[in-house]
Formats: structure tokens, C-alpha cells, sequence
């Protein structure tokens, strides 16, 4: 006698399966979707308007990328700025272009030293301008490389994402103030005061500080001009990124750190000197505990002056001239719009005065 295993056979036929779509009319459905999903953008828009955000260019690898290729595309001629945050705020390229006749590119990039990016134009012959190079001692002699990624999208950026960066530039960014990455739903989740994990504390988050145009001329948000609340906020985060970084202690060497930086810098602009490129350090002005901090860290004898002996460069430092000193720093760091405006107007008389920078504006 099989056995009931043994003698089973499977059925010849699959067996079929159907699911079963509830009645319903489908096209109201849609609708009721489409009109929750533009209700909740709405909301959210006015959200962060009230809030006092504004539509803005986002600062991204491919906006800078942008940038960064007009110099290979017919534009190398022109005066290029690199460095950190501070000539990206400090620097007002309207201003500029009126003392100077010429719009320069903005290729400086937040929390970020500038040394890679001074090579990439060291190593590329159509860049035959002048050069602009801000030196925030922290980020420079240390060589932070938060943003250093773009020069990676420079040589790898696909067609689509060259599309998506215009698509974006021309139908979302003019239009939304929510869209910024401050804003982002998850950013906010983030920054809810979650305990930390046991043996990994997080580091303090920079909020939104700024504006940008198409070209990267960045402007202080107006929130941390008026807002005081938010203004001490800024200020606590920078005192907080102090501190923490502190607590860190220093890298293993510092001193080697900050010779590989310098001689990297030598290499660079020797390199620009004889393409006849004419290279000037800017040293901006910063303020509270962020020039404390930097004054105890980064002595000027040991980073700034070295720097100039060895690269035989033009420099500027705010402390050597009564007409950079005396601006408002809001929150230590970066300068108002106001006094970005009068920086770089006086930045391009120095430039003039001292280094044969010729102006199309007159002097008074």
C-alpha cells in the first residue's frame, strides 16, 4: 500500500491567484492623494517662511562645480577667490565687480581648508587669473576637508546629475524656502535633543547662516543679523564646536600637520608664480571666542607669517589695517551684509594700493 506521500502528484494546473481591488472610484482617491500631498507642502512652506526663511540657491558640489568649470571654459583669465566660509561671506562680488570690472569666481567652501583646491588650479593651465586665497588658521593649518568631495564631482559628475543640477537651479531652488538642507524633514528629526550614545557624543551642528546666489555670492541670512535669539544660538554652537574639538585634543602632530600644509602652499604657488599668476593671502577678520581660540592655537608668528615668508606671497590681515577692523561679526565668524559690503570695497582699495590691482571705480 503507497503511502499518502509517496502517491501525492502535484496538480498539472498552477493554481492561480487573484487579489481582489475594492470598489471604489480610483480617480477621487488620486485626487484626495495629490490634494494632501500639496496641502502638506504647503504647510511646510509656510512654515519655514514664517520662520523667516527665503528662496535660495543651495550650496552644492554641483554648484561649485558650475563655477569651477567656467575657468576651463574659456574664463580661466578671471580673478578666482578659494579659502573657507569667511571670503565666501565676506567677499560680495557685486561690490567687486564695480571696483574691478569683472565678476570673479567663487570658489570658496565652508568648514573646508583650501590647499587641495589650490592645487587643482596650480595643476590646471587654463587658469591664468589672479588669485585670492582665504586663510581661516584652524581649517587651513589643519587641513579640514568637509567639502573637499566637489573637487571628486568635478571629474566624475554625470549627465544626469549636470541635469539635475539645472532642473533644480530653475524650477525648485528660486521658488521654495523650505528647500535647504536645514530645513530637510530629517534634519529636523536629527536635531532633536537625542541623548547620545555612551562613548560617541556628537558633534554641535552649524545651522543655516547664509544665502546664496546662482554664482555663489553668499550673504548673511538677515535671521542672524535680527534674531538674537537665534544670534546667541550661532554663537553657543561655535563655543560649543570649540569645545569639542578640545575635548579631542589636538591631532598627533600638529607641528608636521601644519608643515605639510605649508609646503603643499610653496609648491602650489610656485607653480602659479610662473604661469604669472598673482597670488594674495587674505587673513578676514573674526572675533569673541573664535579669534581666542585661534590666537591661542594658531599664533600668528608660527602660521601666517611662516606662510608668507616661505610662498613669497602677497598677504592682507585684517589686523594690519585700521579700515578691516571695527565690522560686525554677528556671530564671531562671518560679517554682516552691511560690512561685507564695506570689506570688500576696502579689500579691492588694499588690492589696488598695495599690490597694482588696477580699479575701474575711483578711488576716493
Amino acid at each position: 500500500m503507497l503511502s499518502s506521500t509517496s502517491s501525492f502528484k502535484p496538480s498539472e494546473n498552477p493554481p492561480t491567484y487573484q487579489r481582489e481591488i475594492p470598489a471604489g472610484r480610483l480617480g477621487l482617491t488620486w485626487i484626495a492623494a495629490i490634494a494632501c500631498f500639496l496641502l502638506g507642502l504647503l504647510a511646510w512652506e509656510m512654515n519655514w517662511r514664517a520662520y523667516g526663511s527665503v528662496p535660495s540657491y543651495r550650496n552644492s558640489d554641483g554648484l561649485w562645480a558650475m563655477q569651477r568649470r567656467r575657468i576651463d571654459a574659456g574664463e580661466g583669465d578671471r580673478t578666482v577667490i578659494i579659502g573657507s566660509s569667511r571670503l565666501l561671506f565676506d567677499i560680495q562680488l557685486p561690490v567687486w565687480e564695480r571696483s574691478f570690472g569683472e565678476r570673479p569666481i567663487q570658489l570658496a567652501l565652508e568648514g573646508t581648508g583650501p590647499v587641495p583646491f589650490l592645487e587643482d588650479l596650480a595643476n590646471d593651465p587654463h587658469f591664468t587669473g589672479r588669485l585670492l586665497i582665504g586663510v581661516s588658521p584652524v581649517l587651513y593649518f589643519m587641513g579640514f576637508d568637509r567639502r573637499v568631495g566637489a573637487l571628486d564631482l568635478l571629474q566624475r559628475e554625470t549627465l544626469a546629475q549636470r541635469a539635475g543640477q539645472w532642473l533644480s537651479m530653475h524650477l525648485v531652488e528660486p521658488f521654495f524656502a523650505y528647500y535647504d538642507e536645514d530645513f530637510a524633514l530629517m534634519t529636523v528629526l536629527k536635531r532633536q535633543p537625542w541623548p547620545d550614545r555612551a562613548g560617541a557624543p556628537s558633534p554641535p551642528e552649524v545651522r543655516k547662516l547664509s544665502t546664496h546666489g546662482a554664482d555663489r555670492n553668499f550673504q548673511m541670512w538677515s535671521k542672524v543679523e535680527n534674531d538674537p535669539q537665534y544670534q546667541e544660538m550661532a554663537r553657543r554652537t561655535w563655543s560649543q564646536l570649540i569645545k569639542w574639538r578640545r575635548k579631542g585634543g589636538p591631532p598627533p602632530d600638529p607641528a608636521k600637520l601644519r608643515e605639510e600644509h605649508i609646503r603643499r602652499s610653496i609648491a602650489a604657488v610656485a607653480k602659479l608664480r610662473a604661469r604669472g599668476v598673482p597670488v594674495i593671502f587674505v587673513r578676514p577678520p573674526s572675533a569673541g571666542e573664535w579669534l581666542a581660540a585661534e590666537e591661542g592655537g594658531f599664533p600668528r608668528a608660527e602660521t601666517w607669517d611662516v606662510l608668507l615668508q616661505r610662498t613669497e606671497a602677497g598677504g592682507i590681515h585684517f589686523q594690519d589695517y585700521p579700515e578691516l577692523q571695527g565690522l560686525t561679526l554677528p556671530e564671531w565668524s562671518h560679517l554682516s551684509r552691511a560690512d561685507a559690503e564695506k570689506f570688500t570695497e576696502r579689500l579691492c582699495r588694499i588690492l589696488h594700493k598695495e599690490f597694482g590691482w588696477a580699479l575701474t571705480s575711483p578711488s576716493p
